[in-house]
């Protein structure tokens, strides 16, 4: 009778310890972890140099005094006061350039979805033309396409010719110098910043779940509230974003199309710097117009429950 060997437990005193490989992938993990902060220092680095300082500049230079613009230059005094009588002094061009960026975001959301939809759905193998097309404008200087737009909303122009023979505007009516001519360069001009993030999240969405809706008899405008626009919400909060923060900041169409009663902040900061020479006040105003847009941003995302995109 053959009888079984004895299984002989592992001592205590001999402990089993790491692998000889252990090391070598912590290590390894180690040198990973390093390698993606090292990949980031580039990216940092470009933050500091081109944000960070110049934004430690501009807030340094919005608390000089006002008073000490003589041959010894500005003084830093902490000169709080500069953020109170900038704000009182030019109130208006701010609820101006927030109007007027508002308006044009909610018409380039209106027009830029359907065209985003129309692409998304409808354009086939079309779809990268039109897309192209979308970004053509993009290939011309800014200053040339709000030029055309001053062109084209002439007193003497077609439009404006157009407008009069059906009597939307008057014998001596005109778009151009109006807040009309203002609002459409911007929408003109930024269109293409909401279309974009908008055929995104529209080319994302599966056509099938619009066809659930109809198979389960809802009306396509209750299909459309209920399954289509909650899925392209976050192109829509990031067309809204890439369209609202530089048309409030924009003053060229303001210069160009408009007149000094439609005077945006853009253009009250840009003259109180190269005009003016009012440094203290044109940081300021800078510094406002930051905080203000920002605190807007924020309510506006977490209102649009849609955290993850900051």
């Amino acid at each position: 009778m053959v009888s079984a060997a004895p299984v002989t437990a592992p001592s205590a005193a001999t402990p089993p310890g790491p692998s000889p490989a252990a090391p070598r992938d912590a290590a390894t993990g180690r040198r990973r972890g390093l390698t993606g902060y090292l990949l980031l220092l580039p990216a940092l680095a470009w933050l500091a140099l081109f944000f960070v300082v110049p934004f430690y500049s501009l807030l340094a230079t919005s608390l000089y005094d006002p008073a000490g613009s003589d041959f010894r230059g500005y003084e830093m005094t902490y000169h709080v006061s500069n953020y109170v009588d900038a704000l009182r002094e030019y109130w208006q061009p701010f609820v101006r350039s927030l109007a007027y960026g508002a308006v044009a975001t909610l018409i380039c959301l209106v027009l830029g979805y359907v065209l985003a939809y129309a692409i998304a759905f409808k354009a086939g193998r079309w779809k990268n033309l039109m897309l192209v097309l979308v970004i053509a404008p993009f290939f011309t200087s800014f200053l040339l396409r709000t030029l055309s737009w001053k062109l084209i909303l002439a007193d003497d122009g077609f439009v404006v010719d157009a407008l009069q023979t059906v009597h939307l505007l008057g014998d001596d009516g005109r778009l151009l110098a109006t807040p009309v001519a203002v609002v459409a360069g911007l929408t003109y001009n930024f269109l293409p910043f909401m279309v974009l993030p908008l055929f995104a999240s529209i080319d994302k969405i599966d056509p099938r779940l619009i066809e659930a809706s109809s198979d389960l008899y809802a009306h396509p405008f209750v299909g459309f509230f209920k399954v289509t626009w909650p899925l392209s919400l976050p192109g829509v909060v990031s067309g809204t974003l890439l369209t609202f923060i530089p048309a409030v900041g924009d003053y060229i169409n303001a210069q160009l199309l408009g007149s000094p009663n439609q005077r945006m902040i853009g253009s009250v900061i840009q003259s109180q710097f190269t005009d003016a020479n009012d440094y203290p006040s044109a940081a300021a105003l800078s510094m406002l117009l930051m905080v203000i847009i920002v605190v807007m941003v924020l309510f506006y995302v977490r209102r649009a429950g849609t955290e993850e995109l900051l």
